[in-house]
């Protein structure tokens, strides 16, 4: 059984494992060594014990056939939180868990992919966290998370980056992008910043006024 207890402090991100597609393994094991705690959703639990990982906590309405007694058994010591509130998916019932634990940052896989009425939900919902936990969903192709109002971090040349609004976003500028924006407006289903590229090695900085902006960092 795969093991991910390096460190148990809250200054490193958690691990939440959602039930969309599977990332790779090299992928998975290097966000598994430094997570302090792995957080599943109660729809993979099958399928993350067939790979040998050590689930710490199992989260969900558990709206199936559900015998807490088994994975207690295969998977102790474990904690199984049972929330059946309907308002809201599993994967925000995990993130209140971890806010409840005072963590401020998770990594979160398997939440693309399949279902594109999941993969969509899961993808837009982490910009209402934004001021209280510092959520990053991976794939094998994409880094996601949300950027403050002013960005700015050092990429390679022709790395791909999309900017993708929820919502409307207003006063959009960038500098070292292969096109630029200047004091501009995105607004999900009209126009977005998909697909653009770094011109140059160095900085990329990103600065707008209102609005929630996603950071998709991209590669085929």
């Amino acid at each position: 059984m795969s093991s991910h207890h390096i460190i148990r402090e809250n200054q490193e991100p958690a691990l939440i494992i959602a039930n969309g597609e599977a990332c790779s393994m090299d992928l998975l094991n290097e966000l598994l060594e430094w997570s302090p705690l792995v957080v599943v959703l109660d729809s993979a639990m099958e399928r993350v014990m067939e790979l040998g990982i050590k689930v710490d906590v199992l989260i969900g309405d558990f709206d199936r056939d559900f015998d807490a007694h088994y994975y207690r058994e295969k998977q102790y010591p474990i904690e199984i939180i049972h929330q059946a509130d309907q308002e809201s998916t599993d994967l925000e019932k995990a993130f209140h868990y971890l806010l409840s634990r005072n963590f401020t940052a998770v990594n979160v896989v398997w939440a693309t992919g399949k279902r594109a009425d999941h993969a969509f939900t899961n993808i837009s919902n982490i910009v209402r966290f934004r001021d209280r936990l510092k959520i990053v969903l991976f794939d094998d192709y994409s880094k996601i998370y949300t950027i403050p109002y002013t960005f700015e971090k050092w990429y390679a040349a022709q790395t791909i980056i999309s900017l993708i609004p929820i919502g409307t976003v207003h006063g959009i500028s960038t500098q070292n992008l292969l096109y630029p924006l200047d004091n501009e407006t995105l607004t999900v289903g009209y126009r977005t910043g998909s697909s653009n590229r770094v011109k140059e090695d160095g900085f990329v900085k990103i600065t707008y006024t209102d609005g929630d902006l996603l950071m998709m960092e991209c590669h085929d």
